[in-house]
Order: structure tokens, then sequence, then C-alpha cells
């Protein structure tokens, strides 16, 4: 099975479960290679949203707090870091109580066939674990059984920050 068909498999898994949804950019229509990995999610479960970062993270925190669990779908690491404020002052302080739950979807940006440039394809995943306390930070390499991530983000209480390799989707 390949990383991209793992993906998928779990993608598709997560959004046979009641009380999932789907948010981020290329979630509902094509832009970037997490879009392919969605094939199996219903379109009622997924919200595509604009290049709105720390939006994008509040309503996922805002909707965890109704008792869903948020995919919160990032494509590029880089441009996680701007929703720097909702990530560290409030989901990884865990101040707000409720049933739900995030999982943050990250993607390493693919520097194959070319290059794309500095600010799509930065790894941060080693700064991350070392600045949040609460949030589960887990790298997916290839060695890596992707589902098996999703599952164990899904099962366990706390939050997720689940980081892809793009380099990998070629696979």
């Amino acid at each position: 099975m390949t990383y991209s068909d793992e993906l998928t498999l779990a993608m598709t898994w997560l959004g046979e479960k009641g009380d999932t949804i789907f948010l981020g950019q290329s979630v509902a229509y094509p832009g970037n290679a997490v879009y392919k990995t969605l094939s199996g999610v219903p379109m009622e479960k997924r919200v595509e949203l604009p290049v709105a970062e720390e939006l994008q993270l509040g309503a996922s925190i805002g909707l965890a707090l109704t008792g869903k669990t948020v995919i919160s779908i990032f494509p590029r690491m880089d441009f996680l870091m701007c929703c720097m404020n909702q990530l560290v002052n409030h989901l990884d302080k865990g101040l707000y109580t409720g049933t739900g739950k995030v999982i943050i979807r990250v993607c390493v940006g693919s520097t194959k066939p070319m290059h794309p440039g500095l600010q799509h394809c930065g790894d941060y995943t080693e700064a991350f674990k070392k600045l949040l306390k609460n949030i589960c930070v887990l790298k997916i390499d290839l060695e890596s059984r992707a589902s098996i991530f999703y599952q164990v983000a899904y099962k366990n209480p706390g939050s997720y920050l689940l980081v892809e390799y793009g380099d990998l989707y070629n696979d």
C-alpha cells in the first residue's frame, strides 16, 4: 500500500465516524495532493475555507466544544505558523472543555519534481514538539502506517498534530 493509499484509508475511516468534520483548504475542491486522499469522505462532512489559518483553527476549537472531532487540514506546515495564537494560547492550554477534539493534519510541502520555494517546504516538527505541552505531535513517515496514527488520534483523549510529508505522496 502506498503512502497516499494509507492516508486515503485513514481519511475514509474517519469520515465514517458520526462525530467527524473536515475543515481546510482543498477539502471540497481540488488544489493540492491532500484533496485526493479525501475521496472516501462524504462531501457533507467537508467544509472548504479560504486561506485564513487562525480563523480555521479557532473554528476547529469551537466545533470541538460542541462535541465534534475536527480534522483541521493545513496543506503546508509553513502556514500553520499563521495560527500560533490559537494553537499555543488556546488549543494547547486546554482552556476550553468539551467532548470533542481537534486533529490537525499538516503537510511538509513536496520538493519534487521541483523545489517550490522556502515558504512551502519547511519542517518544524521538532520545534512544535518542544513548544506544545498538551498536543501530541507525530511524524507520519514512509515507515509509518498512516491509518494507525489517525486511529490513535481519534480513539485517545487530547488533541493531535499529525505531520505528513508531501514528497512521500508520489511513492
